[in-house]
């Protein structure tokens, strides 16, 4: 299987996102993943910034920073594309990482910053 294809195949669960998959290099960081998904984001090109966010998730499982990190990002994209019960799901299961022995090891900002977006969600719902 080319490498290609095994990225197109890994990347499957966001193509519905009506965007065109893409080749990131097998040598991209997380943090060079991340900005690349920050400037897609600012262009209002969530489906390619969730494809940079899912190829963290896939290819650093144990970097829990940058799993955090990526999870709030994806919860917040479908936030603001308004898929409320999608991003309430995803947040949910991010602060879920918040309630194990190992919590104090997890970035708190993504906690509070979960909870923040939450919080407003139901607000919006009363």
């Amino acid at each position: 299987m080319t490498k290609l294809f095994a990225i197109i195949l890994l990347l499957s669960p966001v193509l519905s996102c009506g965007s065109r998959p893409i080749a990131i290099s097998e040598t991209a960081t997380p943090a060079e993943m991340t900005q690349r998904a920050q400037e897609a984001s600012d262009r209002n090109r969530y489906g390619l910034s969730l494809q940079y966010y899912q190829a963290i998730l896939e290819r650093f499982p144990r970097d829990i920073n940058n799993v955090c990190a990526a999870e709030y990002e994806i919860a917040f994209i479908h936030y603001k594309q308004k898929k409320y019960d999608q991003a309430r799901s995803e947040f949910e299961s991010l602060l879920d990482r918040y309630n194990t022995p190992d919590a104090e090891l997890l970035p708190s900002q993504f906690r509070t910053l979960a909870n923040i977006v939450l919080a407003k969600m139901n607000e919006r719902r009363k």
